[in-house]
């Protein structure tokens, strides 16, 4: 009940954030009071820190990239490309920037998409006049794909780094079983997600006005540079497949060296940009695994595997649609960064690591059920807000709850009748 209690407390703090209390400083609160009170021990925030330091620093190097490639225009001539292409027509813009969006959240991770594409995509919809219901659903469209697509690669999503990390799953290993998932997630979420907006996006938009694409390019040299730059990361983390190294070894390393690189071509400034970074994203990462970490200590781990067995033994279709709908429902009601830990470590208990990758479809796609779903949910909720636009909690979820189950059972069928 204290391991509960303490949970609870420090996810009410994280989503009420009285007088502008950070996310990141209430879950390493949660984590010092689950600490001294005992439910969990020093050993177990050991354990946690060896779950999830490559996940963490890989993070913070892809964001580091982000932010370099954002101060040099580089999303914002993406997204422009994209509205030009969309030749004025309202379906084709809706489709192409989901897939501007699908494409950010592959390379970048979930939370990079949420955290600079979405700003980028609410200038430009306020620069096409959009009508408010449009803007509306551009805008959701645009935060549920971030995670409905943050499946291909390991690098798309922290929970991805996590259970690859956990299992000992391998760059390729991982992208050849999740190639297909990510495919029909993408198409079930631009299909779902028209059915339900297809009424607020406007047949035509006017592109009177808009920039050319290059014109938003503050550093050309660097911006030409960036694209192998970007191809050489992929390659590196090919390369550390094949001798084992941590996936942050790349991803950090690339971020350090972009940063100094584009410090030498004063294109960014390594001071701001570090103190701009999102380090409280990195406490929240940290200190709600440890506060999780005390519901593990309670059984609800062992409880889970319970229910996991108990598929695994009605046969495969089952146990991959249980574990994903069970890893989607915690995750929305619990954050699915905690939750792809409890679900990791109960699927190691049934010793079928394959439901692994059922366990982040779900802590991936189920979250956009709810605004605490998941932490690019969050970002992008803040966001927002920052920028004059308010979403409520019941505003989200109407659509949250009607589009998310479909888009994630349609994703765990390839999984489910694999091999």
């Amino acid at each position: 009940m204290l391991a509960i209690f303490i949970f609870i407390f420090t996810l009410v703090l994280i989503i009420w954030q009285p007088k502008g209390l950070k996310i990141g400083t209430s879950a390493i609160a949660g984590a010092v009071v689950a600490l001294s009170l005992g439910v969990v021990s020093f050993e177990d925030v050991w354990t946690v820190t060896d779950i999830v330091w490559d996940a963490t620093l890989a993070f913070i190097g892809i964001i580091l990239l982000s932010m370099v490639l954002d101060e040099i225009g580089f999303f914002e001539w993406a997204a422009l490309h994209i509205i030009r292409a969309s030749g004025g027509h309202g379906v084709r813009l809706f489709v192409l920037i989901l897939l501007l969006g699908a494409g950010v959240s592959a390379l970048f991770a979930n939370d990079g998409a949420a955290l600079i594409l979405t700003p980028i995509l609410l200038a430009k919809m306020r620069l096409l006049k959009l009508d408010p219901k449009a803007i509306f659903a551009f805008l959701i469209a645009g935060g549920f794909i971030a995670d409905s697509a943050s499946n291909p690669l390991i690098i798309s999503n922290l929970t991805n780094i996590v259970t690859a990390g956990y299992f000992n799953i391998g760059f390729w290993e991982y992208a050849r079983a999740m190639w297909l998932p990510n495919l029909v997630s993408i198409v079930a979420s631009i299909g779902v997600l028209y059915i339900f907006f297809r009424k607020a996006i406007p047949k035509q938009v006017s592109l009177i006005g808009l920039p050319e694409p290059m014109s938003v390019i503050k550093n050309e040299r660097l911006f030409h540079l960036s694209w192998g730059f970007l191809a050489l990361m992929l390659v590196g983390y090919g390369v550390g497949d094949i001798y084992d190294l941590p996936v942050s070894v790349f991803a950090l390393g690339g971020g350090i060296v972009f940063l100094l690189l584009a410090a030498r071509m004063k294109a960014a400034r390594v001071g701001l940009t570090l103190k701009t970074a999102p380090w409280q994203v990195v406490w929240f990462s940290v200190g709600l695994y440890v506060v999780v970490f005390g519901l593990k200590n309670a059984g609800l781990t062992d409880q889970i595997a319970v229910v996991l067995n108990w598929a695994i033994g009605q046969g495969q279709v089952t146990a991959v649609l249980v574990t994903g709908f069970m890893a989607a429902g915690i995750s929305s009601v619990m954050n699915n960064m905690p939750t792809v830990m409890l679900m990791d470590i109960a699927i190691a208990q049934t010793g079928n690591e394959m439901l692994a990758y059922a366990n982040l479809l779900g802590c991936n796609l189920g979250p956009k059920m709810t605004p605490i779903g998941s932490l690019a949910t969050l970002l992008w909720l803040h966001v927002l807000d920052k920028k004059g636009v308010h979403i409520g909690w019941w505003e989200y979820m109407k659509v949250g709850l009607i589009v998310t189950p479909p888009v994630l059972l349609l994703a765990l069928l390839p999984l489910a009748f694999s091999g």
